[in-house]
């Protein structure tokens, strides 16, 4: 291993030669200089892992050559050291992006905690982190041979996003590895789950997770009830728990949590089905039968949601609120500009419903655009691409508005979506649909220990095309493609993001109850 080399400008060197003797012992390799100008040249000349810097130098003085220093290298760290105390020297050193501060006189245990803090803190975090996801490996191991409950995988699940986003800063991708091996486990046991729960969650309620259909219901229409202050609902759809999880900073600079929460998404796993289910307060075949015409079908030509504005006005009429409501629904960069001008006037009502549709857009073309395949080519990718897109886009705009009168925002999702790697084989008529995660249609032909089946569609509370019409949801992280051109279409869409079947990711989804600082 290299030694970490230092560089120690100072006017009075002389007096640290036991500091500097002792770093040399501990392994480090260091070069002095006594002035400013010496320790420019010796930058030009070479490069050091850390610099330390006295401030009060004859000459150019340390704030000088702080400055000069990070015109040549601007990435490395520079520690300040100084006998003044005055706060604007401070500012300065500050805001010229120093890695530390320290006041003279310093002993040689603040020097190597300062070298440490500044080089070894990725590593000793990454140590550390490795180290905790390994004891609590086992644990998450024990826990999913068990029978668990709806509350437990939600336990779980966030144990597994958590553990994700701390091990992705990580230098060891064998522990990532690891983690990924057991999110997969995870999975085949969550699928098992749902498999033998969700017909009955259907059928009793009561003991049943809180589903789409019900969200409305138990989440925003009890805070607008109670609250005497406008209540947004911001639908984003297509967010994932961890993509959630990496924009929460950003949206707790303006609210304050009130509630977190993760609900559970109904199948298919899809817009057409999950939000129009959220709005309307009803099952698809419910929603199918009190508006046939207004639901469409998966072999139906047009627009899948179309008509969730009219669906919540009926789901508020049937539940008697009479509250005045808007619905906005934001599907490209105009429209967001739009809303961010319309704020003002929606805190006259004491509800306003926003669906921002982009999230989904960018896993559609995900699939389909290969400068998206790049951008986003696995989960941490998948984040960051996420809280970068929000950062620059209209929504914090619209949120930061939002965030300036008094007011409660629920922030939730329709589904999540999941990387998909393994095919199954399907064969379907023509007929069949074409979602990658989950099928209807008649006659289909799978491999029955990949899919959860629904027979008689009315089981699951879904449209039923024709007399003979099933539904099949891979699970996992399968998608299902078919004999024809088999390796073709593995190649294409593995490692792509897809919704509509069933696993923790599209399942198990935020629902964040916010409010306003002022």
């Amino acid at each position: 291993m290299e030694k970490i080399t230092i560089l120690w400008a100072d006017d009075e060197i002389d007096l640290l030669k036991p500091h500097i003797l002792f770093l040399t012992e501990k392994g480090y390799d260091v070069t002095t200089a006594t002035n400013g100008r010496d320790a420019l040249d010796l930058v030009q000349k070479k490069e050091y892992d850390i610099i330390f810097l006295d401030e009060n130098m004859p000459g150019l003085s340390g704030l000088e050559t702080l400055m000069q220093i990070k015109n040549i290298r601007a990435e490395i760290p520079v520690v300040m050291i100084t006998k003044s105390e005055a706060e604007e020297i401070m500012e300065q050193a500050i805001g010229s992006k120093i890695a530390d501060y320290l006041i003279k006189p310093v002993n040689p245990n603040q020097i190597l905690l300062s070298i440490k803090k500044n080089l070894d803190n990725k590593r000793l975090i990454s140590e550390k982190t490795n180290q905790n996801y390994q004891q609590e490996f086992r644990q998450i191991g024990m826990t999913l041979g068990d029978k668990l409950s709806w509350p437990e995988w939600v336990d779980v699940y966030k144990k597994l996003v958590y553990w994700e986003i701390e091990l992705e800063k990580s230098q060891d991708l064998g522990m990532y590895d690891i983690l990924t091996m057991q999110k997969s486990e995870a999975n085949q046991q969550f699928s098992k789950f749902v498999e033998n729960n969700y017909l009955n969650w259907l059928k009793n309620p009561d003991s049943a997770p809180l589903l789409s259909h019900h969200l409305m219901r138990k989440k925003v229409f009890p805070l607008v009830d109670q609250s005497e202050e406008p209540v947004y609902l911001m639908l984003i759809d297509n967010l994932r728990y961890d993509q959630w999880k990496v924009i929460q900073p950003i949206l707790l600079e303006l609210f304050k949590t009130v509630d977190e929460d993760l609900y559970c998404s109904i199948l298919p796993t899809a817009t057409q089905y999950a939000r129009n289910s959220i709005f309307a307060g009803m099952m698809p075949s419910e929603i199918e039968k009190r508006f046939p015409n207004l639901w469409s079908n998966d072999d139906e030509e047009g627009g899948k949601n179309l008509h969730e504005e009219e669906f919540l006005a009926d789901q508020l009429q049937r539940l008697r609120k009479t509250y005045k409501f808007s619905y906005t629904k934001v599907t490209n960069i105009d429209g967001g500009k739009n809303l961010v001008e319309q704020i003002p006037n929606l805190y006259q009502n004491k509800l306003n419903v926003i669906v921002y549709n982009f999230v989904d857009m960018l896993s559609h073309a995900r699939t389909d655009m290969q400068v998206i395949r790049e951008l986003a080519e696995d989960e941490k990718a998948y984040r960051s691409i996420t809280k970068s897109w929000l950062e620059h886009s209209p929504l914090l705009d619209a949120l930061k508005r939002i965030a300036e009168r008094p007011c409660k925002v629920v922030i939730t999702t329709d589904h999540g979506t999941i990387r998909v790697k393994e095919a199954s084989k399907l064969i379907g008529d023509r007929n069949t649909n074409t979602n990658l995660r989950y099928k209807q249609g008649k006659n289909l032909n799978y491999e029955k220990r990949d899919v959860l089946e629904i027979k008689n569609p009315a089981d699951a509370f879904l449209p039923r095309n024709n007399v003979s019409s099933a539904y099949v949801f891979v699970k996992g992280d399968k998608f299902f493609a078919y004999p024809n051109n088999f390796n073709y279409y593995v190649n294409f869409y593995k490692d792509t993001f897809q919704h509509g079947g069933i696993s923790t990711e599209e399942m198990i989804i935020p629902v964040m109850t916010l409010q306003s600082k002022v």
